[in-house]
């Protein structure tokens, strides 16, 4: 079992920065490959980034590259996403996941077994 909490998220202009937390506990930190999505209202959870369970690869979808990185700290049992260059688009609630897959392009909800329970995300323009 982990038990996954994110922090950090908040109401931000366009164009500012916010960087999210995810502090794990429970099983082995480093059995997980981890992963941010997020979910804005009426739409269906969308994959962010993920990292692996050593940290050497990352992945992100086209909306996050560049802007968005992704990092872990096996000391502190915690993963964190730095969001640059927020958009009003980026509006969402952000969760944070825990996977044992070792597919790094694993971008599907069902690929991932624990999961925290959000941070609310707001990007006004």
């Amino acid at each position: 079992q982990v038990q996954l909490v994110e922090s950090g998220g908040g109401l931000v202009q366009a164009g500012g920065s916010l960087r999210l937390s995810c502090a794990a506990s429970g099983r082995t930190f480093s059995s997980f490959a981890m992963a941010w999505f997020r979910q804005a209202p009426g739409k269906e959870r969308e994959f962010v980034a993920r990292i692996s369970r050593t940290g050497l690869s990352t992945y992100y979808a086209d909306s996050a590259k560049e802007r968005f990185t992704i990092s872990r700290d096996s000391a502190e049992n915690a993963v964190y996403l730095q969001m640059n260059s927020l958009k009003p688009e980026d509006t969402a609630v952000y969760y944070c996941a825990a996977s044992t897959s070792i597919r790094i392009a694993a971008t599907q909800a069902y690929e991932y077994d624990y999961w925290g329970r959000g941070t609310q995300v707001t990007v006004s323009s």
